[in-house]
């Protein structure tokens, strides 16, 4: 019975050599990131990740533990069918959370967390988002590492035959056992002071990709888990009544006084064009990269340009609602995943729609995609035109319908409206990785490449929209659902990766210029709404543009951090390590009140 009292030891040591490895893996896998730092960096890696190896290993040996103390009891034809299962588990597991890690890291710029499960209720569309001999590499890297890690522990933590001698011996070694079960409770929690392990206790060095290696990747994925619904007690840095009396600051002020009228007529027909992923840096309107959206450039000296204009998030699911309702997006889930939440929820969609406005909604993939289809619904959209509404051979992307062919879905059914005003919203897709567009322009970078081809298809779409009669009782909106981490080295948390620009255009627009005021997606709804003279008191967190006497700021979010920027202060907090990223100007101005801005909102994601 002697090397029962070592086989936990050997199981929680096993699991965090596995750990260790797999962190060697991801910085040699990603040396084009990591390639340039020296032998001391990378130890300093493994070392300060020793913390989340070992929180994750305790979780992991705390089962074996307790089969260990079943072996000494009962026949060990059970307990070696139960341990034969349970290491076959999480083998799975850690090999599945590894190679989705390792994949998404190139595209996200942040350690695994719950967002993938989210988005694998539709495998076609999550497996769209890479190449496919990436996925199929992908699958089979995760064949071989389960197979090999399952055959490891069975080599070498399968439970032993302890079921000779007495039943005093067996009773003090099942003490010893349980004694040592219980100080696993040690590494999981992260020792014995008042704060617990979390993500940010690994950081160690002001570069941020060291300290994403650092992290355990299935610890970050279960932290994120335990944030999911715990939502009224994140983001607390205040007493509720001063975060209530602060927000109050940051609420629209709808003054009827001096509002610039941008519309031509009262209730002009709108089409709204959500652009996938596109961002300032691709106008040089904007001081971004020039030749690559020049339709969107042209368009915007025709109209009105946006030029301290910020995305909420960097995902689909999370600017959607955020351009759609007014509601800001949040930095540790996506309120998409809570259909109960998102039922009483405005959007300007359904408040044009009691205006008189006819709806539809049009879209080249899977609607169902990230339960888009519901909330859709609940803006009112009842004509909803995706993937299938098109002939099976217009599906020759990964994502579904190039825009290319959707845009002229789109211009066919408003040279075929009856019904007038309507709004009419169309989210394109093709600049979505992988990016896989049928076109070709002078560009070398995929993204951007990809980004040209959409601007060339809104380009020709506009341009057939103005030999239309509809087009001078017309105004079209144009706007990305979140900018692309490009360039791909630039930190989630820096200011520019999430500026976008606002574009508005048309025959019923009566003006055109650059708009300075700042504004985030969220601010779109009271802004639109009170050009057409529709109340929009519903939407408390969104502001009007065009009202000076409202205030006027950006937001936008990142994974487990926010931002807030103003002319005066741009500020950037960073909640995993606790600390400031960005502080520029006017120091700690946005401070409190982009503090009190997420409090508030998660106080209503909680009651909801």
């Amino acid at each position: 019975m002697k090397n029962k009292y070592v086989l936990l030891l050997s199981t929680f040591l096993l699991f965090v050599l596995v750990f260790v490895l797999q962190k060697v893996v991801f910085m040699l896998y990603y040396h084009g990131i990591y390639g340039h730092f020296g032998w001391t960096d990378y130890l300093k890696v493994l070392f300060y990740g020793l913390q989340h190896d070992a929180s994750v290993a305790g979780y992991f040996s705390a089962i074996p533990g307790f089969l260990i103390i079943a072996s000494l009891w009962v026949k060990n034809n059970i307990v070696r069918i139960i341990s034969f299962g349970y290491f076959a588990a999480i083998a799975a597991f850690m090999s599945v959370v590894f190679v989705v890690d390792l994949i998404l890291y190139e595209y996200w710029g942040f350690r695994l967390d719950s967002t993938p499960l989210f988005y694998i209720q539709s495998p076609a569309n999550a497996l769209a988002s890479t190449n496919w001999w990436l996925n199929v590499m992908g699958i089979a890297t995760f064949a071989v590492l389960a197979f090999s890690l399952f055959r490891l522990f069975k080599k070498f933590l399968f439970v032993a035959d302890h079921r000779k001698g007495t039943i005093s011996k067996k009773l003090i070694s099942s003490f010893i056992i349980l004694f040592e079960v219980a100080l696993l409770f040690l590494p999981i929690r992260g020792g014995v002071k008042e704060s617990t392990m979390n993500v940010g206790k690994v950081y160690f060095s002001n570069d941020l990709v060291l300290n994403h290696a650092a992290v355990n990747p299935a610890f970050s994925l279960f932290e994120s888990l335990t944030l999911e619904q715990n939502f009224e007690k994140q983001y607390r840095f205040m007493p509720e009544e001063k975060a209530a009396s602060v927000f109050r600051q940051l609420q629209d002020r709808q003054s009827s006084d001096s509002i610039p009228q941008l519309f031509a007529t009262k209730r002009p027909n709108v089409v709204f064009v959500i652009l996938e992923s596109f961002m300032s840096l691709n106008m040089s309107e904007l001081g971004g990269i020039p030749g690559v959206a020049v339709n969107l450039d042209a368009l915007s000296r025709e109209g009105l340009l946006f030029t301290n204009f910020y995305a909420n998030s960097f995902r689909t699911d999370r600017g959607l609602v955020s351009v759609l309702s007014g509601f800001p997006a949040q930095p540790s889930t996506s309120i998409m995943k809570y259909p109960r939440k998102l039922q009483h929820m405005p959007s300007f969609p359904a408040s044009m729609k009691q205006a008189g406005y006819d709806l539809q909604y049009f879209y080249g993939g899977d609607a169902d995609f990230t339960s888009m289809r519901s909330y859709l619904k609940v803006c009112g959209f009842d004509a909803i035109v995706e993937d299938v509404s098109f002939p099976a051979q217009f599906r020759t992307s990964k994502w579904g319908v190039p825009d290319h062919l959707v845009f002229s879905k789109l211009l066919s059914e408003i040279k075929n409206e009856q019904q007038a005003p309507f709004l009419k919203v169309m989210q394109t897709l093709s600049s979505h990785n992988p990016y896989d567009v049928p076109f070709r322009k002078k560009l070398e970078d995929p993204y951007l490449n990809s980004v040209a081809y959409t601007d060339s298809c809104l380009g020709d779409f506009i341009k057939k929209l103005k030999q239309t009669e509809v087009w001078k009782n017309t105004v079209v909106v144009l706007v990305p659902d979140h900018a692309m981490r490009y360039p791909y080295d630039i930190d989630n948390r820096a200011v520019d990766r999430y500026k976008i620009p606002l574009v508005i255009i048309g025959g019923a627009l009566s003006s055109k210029g650059r708009i300075e005021a700042y504004g985030s997606q969220i601010d779109i709804a009271a802004t639109l709404l009170a050009q057409l003279g529709v109340e929009h008191s519903a939407f408390k967190y969104s502001k009007n543009m065009m009202d000076a006497s409202s205030p006027h700021f950006g937001y936008f979010t990142f994974q487990n951090g926010f931002g807030m920027v103003t002319p005066e202060n741009e500020y950037v907090f960073d909640c995993e390590t606790g600390k400031e990223y960005v502080n520029t100007g006017r120091k700690s101005e946005n401070k409190t009140k982009a503090e009190a801005f997420i409090q508030t909102l998660y106080n209503d994601i909680a009651t909801k």
